[in-house]
């Protein structure tokens, strides 16, 4: 196509030259960091690229910066704060709507908030890639999965921030809502252990 020819022929060059010095550049940074902390340089991990990452953390909310404050979880009820009817971000499926606005959350319910939990963050370190990534917690039982960072996690390839660094993560309750409730797949729900 023209587009395709266009690019090729003016675009990608440029673009390969950006990646090849923004690769070169992140490397020597990476270097000068590793020489100015060595005990630091030694604590460092492997990029997961071809290797397994186990990552450890706590479910954790977080105060970026004065009277800022994010809770630890989301729920259906921030969905429908959101809900914006044929917005490209926001809309949601009339039955999730209805299902939300009447409270089925079913056997998914969180008992403590009387809601269904969608998200939640964690100290967890993540990289690209990690999306789908399974969420234990210290039973071994999947609770969540991984999809993001937090806005200020990213500076995490060149220093990883205990205090604002977050994983966020769809919580698997949400899930399996979608499934049962949005999908109507009970056989599938049949098929599963779950842990309450």
């Amino acid at each position: 196509s023209t587009f395709t020819k266009n690019y090729n022929g003016k675009y990608s060059p440029y673009y390969q030259q950006f990646v090849a010095k923004n690769n070169e550049l992140g490397r020597l940074y990476l270097k000068g960091i590793m020489q100015m902390d060595t005990v630091k340089a030694k604590k460092m991990y492997p990029d997961a690229t071809f290797t397994m990452r186990v990552s450890f953390g706590s479910v954790k909310s977080y105060n970026p910066r004065d009277a800022v404050h994010y809770n630890y979880v989301t729920t259906a009820k921030g969905v429908l704060e959101k809900y914006v009817a044929g917005d490209y971000e926001f809309d949601l499926p009339a039955n999730a709507v209805e299902l939300m606005r009447k409270k089925d959350f079913g056997q998914y319910a969180d008992k403590n908030l009387k809601d269904l939990v969608v998200g939640f963050i964690t100290t967890n370190d993540i990289t690209g890639g990690n999306s789908g990534s399974p969420v234990m917690n210290a039973n071994g039982e999947l609770i969540g999965l991984a999809f993001d960072g937090n806005y200020e996690a990213l500076s995490h390839k060149i220093a990883f921030d205990k205090d604002l660094n977050r994983t966020i993560c769809v919580d698997i309750r949400y899930v399996l809502w979608c499934i049962d409730k949005l999908g109507g797949a009970q056989n599938v729900i049949k098929e599963l252990k779950l842990m309450k």
